[in-house]
């Protein structure tokens, strides 16, 4: 099975060891993570909030994250300036520093830094988020600004997750972004231009959309597993987290998170599926999620 394996680093030292406290000091550990985002506030606004209303504290994220039990959280400069510091080697930090709001149409999507690697440094931060949006009209834009980022958080020694995104009016002419064709695409453009790991979502299979994707993937058909595997195996042996998407119920997100596991996927990065539960629900799915991962780990599954 996957893991983030540290045994043979040859990279910045600065970046192995915010890995191993990402990958192993936290969460359920043994190369396994498991990780809270909550940049939804600026990413859709409070409407995500709005199933749970005590969500939208970012105190109570803090508190849900260090009793669950998470690799990291994940939130935008402004929460994270303002509410981590109490928080601070209790659980891990991962600073996003790009965003945009859904208020503009999406047919050239672009996410402009909100923040910066050395930010991040100050903050205590273990890694930073990028989102990239693969495919844009705007993607030229995107790829300069992410070399900055890259070559800033090298000069650092801090990790890189990149949101490996399918999105754009070109997107959706080819198959749309939900497509194994776009996200393991997507998967692959994150780790040619330098991501340390690689956030992606669960690839579809919408028979009304597969008549519009190149050969051969306008026949091909996987279950998550498959699909997962076709990730990874696209993202040439960058470390892929799974997201969880919009809310499921719990048994469906436990066979989400086993079957990215078995896909070859070193962590799980849940946020609406976690925070926008009651609290007490929300602690017992994540610890039911850790000790799967931990399980998992103990015994691996045979492909």
């Amino acid at each position: 099975m996957a893991v983030v394996d540290l045994s043979r680093w040859e990279g910045a030292p600065g970046k192995k060891t915010r890995l191993y406290r990402l990958f192993y000091q936290y969460g359920p550990g043994e190369g396994l993570g498991m990780f809270l985002p909550v940049d939804h506030g600026l990413e859709h606004g409070p409407i995500d909030f709005l199933p749970n209303p005590p969500s939208a504290d970012p105190e109570y994220i803090f508190r849900l994250a260090v009793e669950g039990r998470y690799s990291a959280v994940v939130f935008q400069y402004g929460i994270a300036s303002r509410f981590y510091a109490p928080f601070a080697g209790r659980v891990p930090l991962v600073l996003k520093i790009n965003g945009k709001t859904n208020i503009p149409p999406a047919d050239e999507p672009i996410s402009p830094l909100t923040a910066t690697v050395e930010d991040a440094v100050r903050l205590g931060a273990d890694a930073v988020g990028y989102t990239l949006y693969v495919g844009s009209p705007l993607q030229d834009q995107d790829f300069k600004q992410f070399l900055e980022v890259r070559r800033e958080a090298e000069r650092f020694g801090m990790p890189v997750i990149v949101w490996a995104y399918p999105r754009g009016r070109y997107v959706e002419e080819k198959g749309g972004r939900d497509s194994l064709y776009a996200i393991e695409y997507a998967a692959r453009v994150a780790a040619e231009l330098g991501a340390d790991l690689i956030k992606v979502n669960v690839p579809e299979f919408v028979p009304e959309k597969m008549t519009r994707l190149p050969k051969p993937y306008d026949s091909t058909v996987l279950d998550v597993k498959e699909a997962i595997a076709r990730v990874v195996w696209a993202a040439a042996g960058v470390p892929v987290l799974v997201s969880g998407g919009s809310k499921i119920g719990d048994e469906d997100l436990l066979a989400r998170a086993r079957a990215s596991l078995e896909g070859g996927a070193v962590g799980l990065i849940f946020g609406r599926n976690i925070f926008q539960r009651p609290y007490d629900e929300a602690i017992r799915l994540s610890h039911r999620i850790a000790g799967m991962m931990q399980a998992f780990r103990r015994a691996p599954v045979k492909p």
